[in-house]
């Protein structure tokens, strides 16, 4: 079951008596969370039917309590457990779930963890409830989830401004959130550019990631140097850990790309979530480097990150690694 699925029934009035939030996306868990600590419940009734635990210092037996009281002039009480990863015992809520009051609801929050299916104490929380798994994003999920995103909320973006948003901040959708709300209290228009994403982020719309594999892809090394530059002198702007594993991904799909027997335009859209200037990119890219040039710039890519993280012996600084590889990416 989706979040959506499940906020849907609640706002419906559908509840199960326990659920259990688990797996390595935390801003998914966290959004289930928050409707269930705000919107479950009225302020009249949360004042005395809504419990909150956290797993640190929560103990089994006074969450199971709770969760056996009765409502006080209401129809359900809501029990929220957050931060269960960190409780001991959590096992022993199974004396609870093997019965659970009809007139509790649940929610549990089991951050960065999942439980093993083949315990009975799994098998026993998805026979009573409903256990909703939280995955984190593929790199290539970004774009169409944040566009998504915006678009629930009333604004549409530019195709290059949405390239300069996600590959600036990587897989953290928190952060993507709170920025898009930066930019909501902000924006007169609702159709976001890359001058907007320059504004009221702070994201270069000349030098950023983007840009950079742009310049890979046409070799323009120049251009190249330039992006480099900036990025040495605005270390905390463009993060050396956020460069390379952006790179390697984008050359890595392009790995992907050269072995499907139809590189058209046409074909690589609905790959690209419909970007036709990362599509552009794309197959410049394919133009300037052969199979065993991208395997060769991906080598170099995981080269130049093991010295970033001072594994083999170097004594580059991050400027001169980032002008070194370039330089070798273009010259393969």
């Amino acid at each position: 079951m989706s979040t959506a699925s499940i906020i849907t029934n609640w706002k419906n009035k559908e509840f199960k008596p326990v659920y259990w939030l688990e797996g390595d996306e935390d801003f998914f868990i966290d959004e289930i969370m928050e409707f269930a600590e705000k919107k479950i419940l009225s302020k009249e009734d949360a004042e005395f039917n809504q419990t909150v635990f956290y797993g640190k210092d929560a103990n089994w037996a006074d969450v199971v309590n709770a969760c056996r009281r009765y409502p006080m002039f209401a129809e359900r009480q809501v029990v929220l457990l957050k931060e269960a990863q960190q409780m001991r015992d959590v096992e022993k809520l199974e004396s609870y779930i093997e019965k659970p009051s009809p007139s509790t609801v649940l929610v549990v929050s089991y951050k960065g963890k999942t439980l093993d299916g083949r315990q009975k104490f799994a098998k026993l929380i998805k026979k009573k409830g409903e256990v909703f798994l939280s995955k984190k994003l593929y790199d290539n999920q970004l774009p169409s989830w944040t566009s998504s995103y915006l678009q629930s909320n009333g604004f549409q973006i530019k195709p290059k401004a949405l390239n300069l948003l996600v590959d600036h901040i990587g897989n953290d959708l928190s952060r993507i959130v709170n920025e898009i709300e930066k930019l909501s209290l902000n924006l007169k228009e609702k159709n976001i550019t890359e001058d907007d994403i320059e504004k009221f982020i702070g994201i270069s719309k000349e030098y950023n990631i983007f840009e950079l594999q742009n310049a890979f892809s046409k070799k323009d090394a120049a251009k190249a140097i330039r992006i480099i530059q900036y990025f040495d002198a605005n270390p905390k702007a463009v993060p050396i850990q956020l460069i390379l594993p952006s790179l390697y991904a984008y050359f890595s799909k392009i790995l992907t790309v050269y072995q499907m027997p139809d590189k058209s335009e046409q074909t690589l859209k609905p790959i690209y979530s419909y970007n036709s200037h990362l599509v552009e990119q794309v197959l410049q890219t394919i133009k300037n480097y052969s199979f065993l040039e991208i395997e060769q710039v991906i080598l170099l890519l995981h080269d130049a990150n093991l010295k970033s993280i001072g594994i083999g012996s170097t004594s580059l600084s991050i400027g001169s690694l980032m002008k070194e590889l370039s330089y070798k990416i273009m010259n393969v």
